[in-house]
């Protein structure tokens, strides 16, 4: 999986102009399912997530989790993080799992999100339009084939 954790003062999806989600104080997530991707990467995103230290304390220092703050999640899928941009100047998907099984397993790891933190998500597949305030801005790349 590959996972670009963003954290938002507030965000939303729209999809064919009507707004589908919006989250406040939280994290939008967007999530790359790749073809080789199990259980054992699920859990640990959902672990690193739900656990990462990237909200401010009193002092001002990243030491509070998502769970800490009470946030929220926006999670929306997106198969361009798995291109492959090393051959001419149009990206190769190859990586991304297959839209059923990238389908049902974004789906799985959204249900493990919502067990700890409220979580929002778009629709699978769709054109959609993401908005959101960045709150930093803090930006977290999280790849589960890098641990």
């Amino acid at each position: 999986m590959k996972i670009v954790i963003q954290r938002v003062k507030r965000a939303q999806v729209s999809i064919d102009q009507q707004l589908h989600n919006s989250i406040g104080q939280g994290l939008l997530l967007l999530v790359g399912v790749g073809s080789d991707d199990s259980q054992e990467d699920m859990d640990y995103a959902v672990r690193k997530i739900v656990n990462m230290r990237i909200f401010s304390d009193a002092e001002g220092k990243m030491n509070l989790s998502i769970k800490d703050i009470s946030g929220e999640i926006l999670s929306i899928s997106q198969f361009t993080l798995h291109a492959d941009t090393k051959k001419g100047n149009r990206p190769a998907f190859v990586k991304a799992a297959p839209p059923e099984m990238a389908s049902n397993f974004y789906d799985a790891f959204n249900l493990a999100l919502q067990q700890e933190v409220p979580t929002r998500t778009g629709i699978f597949g769709a054109d959609m339009q993401v908005e959101l305030i960045n709150d930093g801005p803090v930006t977290i790349i999280l790849d589960t084939k890098n641990r």
